[in-house]
């Protein structure tokens, strides 16, 4: 017999609300309402918490009251908790909502996990002006139809001109995507909307409007049918917005909060002054092994991280590629070494059923900031960086229909690099990627050829 929860029997009430988040996905479950939760202030910082495009899941979080189980799955068994950091849940349509809570005095963090293409970032570090999406918000906000922006720059630009007509004061954005120097991404594509937009919104926007860079470190697969029967039969729980992850959690932040933010430290998170070595390490180290496997992986048969790491052929792979990021990564050699063991240990958790098709999606945003750096880099010095380019290859496989499906927020650029023999492709790659290096598309042609003889 299993029952839903609710605040009455399982959680704390609900804290009023001082964030607002996008992107009610299971990392954001598994991380930051974690440390939301866990903060020592945490009864005065409630989370109003948007989906993106679906509805489900806020209408199932509504039904027992912004409530979820964390499970995180120990290679011995399950831990439970609880989490009750989530004050109110929307659907993201519902901009009127989002809206509201941004002239909100009260309201002072707007965090998102929307993935990099979510911002719609453009070639020049701005917002891409060229997008059908963004032109359609920017003539929407330009003639006073607020409500009817459907991107989500679109709407923090709509926010933020409802909180300058508010006067409600100062503001962080706190972006949580895999993205290198994130604060700065979200900044720069906020700016030059707000300035297609209503110029006189920048200037109010530099006094008032703070952007933190974030590094997130938690893996977070879609959850098991098996972890969730385990709930029901360990607590009987039965939760449809239960999260499932691993024991391991990193959260390191730098950047101002001019209108506060919960003591987060007490639950975990670390604040420096400078994050670029610890975003590269996970960035280059962790996504980019999981970008490798998610391609090379899956051409070769193997369906999750687990599977893929315990293959002797694959855990090479993923080394040598480690091989080539850790000769750039701006950190002593004793920590990097730790970080990989740790990463192994992370992987061959059996418990976890990451599924490799869910990370492969986006490649064509994930690609160029995960692997292409060092390669190039690596080239540069003379070096023959194969680890990364069997990934640049194993990538261009993919848009050619091998191993894991395509879904790809540049699905028409995809397509096009996919179509023509195996050497166009690989030139056509190469082109996009920016891998000017004529031995590097050699070696990117020979790995594509014997990796796609491997092929399951």
């Amino acid at each position: 017999m299993t029952r839903r929860l609710t605040r009455a029997q399982d959680g704390r009430p609900a804290a009023p609300i001082r964030i607002v988040h996008l992107g009610l996905g299971n990392f954001f479950r598994a991380h930051e309402a974690m440390y939301t939760e866990r903060a020592s202030d945490a009864d005065a910082w409630g989370i109003a918490a948007f989906t993106g495009r679906s509805t489900a899941m806020a209408e199932a979080m509504a039904a027992q009251d912004g409530l979820y189980e964390l499970i995180v799955q120990n290679p011995e068994g399950n831990e439970y908790e609880v989490i009750s950091s989530i004050s109110a849940t929307h659907s993201g349509q519902d901009v009127a909502a989002f809206v509201g809570y941004l002239a909100d005095p009260a309201v002072v963090i707007v965090s998102s996990t929307i993935t990099e293409a979510g911002y719609l970032p453009g070639p020049d570090g701005g917002v891409d002006l060229a997008h059908d999406a963004i032109q359609a918000d920017v003539e929407a906000l330009a003639s006073g139809r607020t409500l009817d922006v459907t991107t989500a720059p679109g709407k923090f630009i709509a926010g933020l001109l409802a909180r300058r007509a508010a006067d409600a004061g100062p503001i962080t954005f706190l972006p949580c995507d895999n993205v290198p120097d994130n604060g700065h991404m979200v900044a720069g594509v906020l700016s030059s909307l707000a300035t297609a937009v209503d110029p006189t919104l920048v200037a109010w926007m530099n006094d008032n409007v703070s952007f933190a860079t974030t590094m997130v470190d938690r893996i977070t697969p879609s959850i098991s049918s098996e972890a969730r029967q385990a709930l029901a039969d360990d607590e009987g729980i039965e939760d449809p917005a239960a999260v499932a992850t691993e024991p391991f959690t990193e959260w390191v932040i730098a950047g101002s909060f001019p209108g506060g933010r919960p003591d987060w430290e007490s639950a975990g998170a670390v604040f420096v002054d400078d994050i670029t070595p610890h975003e590269l390490r996970k960035l280059w180290l962790l996504n980019g092994s999981h970008s490798l496997m998610a391609y090379a992986a899956t051409v070769v048969g193997h369906a999750t991280v687990f599977e893929a790491i315990s293959d002797p052929t694959v855990a090479g792979w993923v080394n040598d590629w480690w091989d080539v990021a850790a000769r750039h990564l701006p950190l002593p050699a004793d920590e990097v070494d730790a970080y990989r063991a740790a990463l192994l240990e992370r992987f061959s958790n059996p418990r976890m059923k990451d599924q490799l098709s869910r990370i492969a999606a986006d490649g064509s945003v994930k690609i160029p900031i995960r692997i292409v750096p060092a390669l190039n880099a690596d080239r540069a010095a003379g070096r023959e960086p194969i680890g990364a380019e069997r990934a640049v290859a194993a990538w261009v496989l993919h848009t050619r229909g091998l191993g894991a499906p395509i879904n790809d927020a540049k699905a028409g650029v995809v397509a096009e690099i996919g179509q023509g023999s195996l050497a166009e492709s690989v030139t056509k790659a190469a082109d996009y990627l920016g891998i000017d290096d004529a031995a590097a598309r050699a070696s990117l042609l020979a790995l594509a050829t014997e990796l796609e003889a491997k092929a399951a």
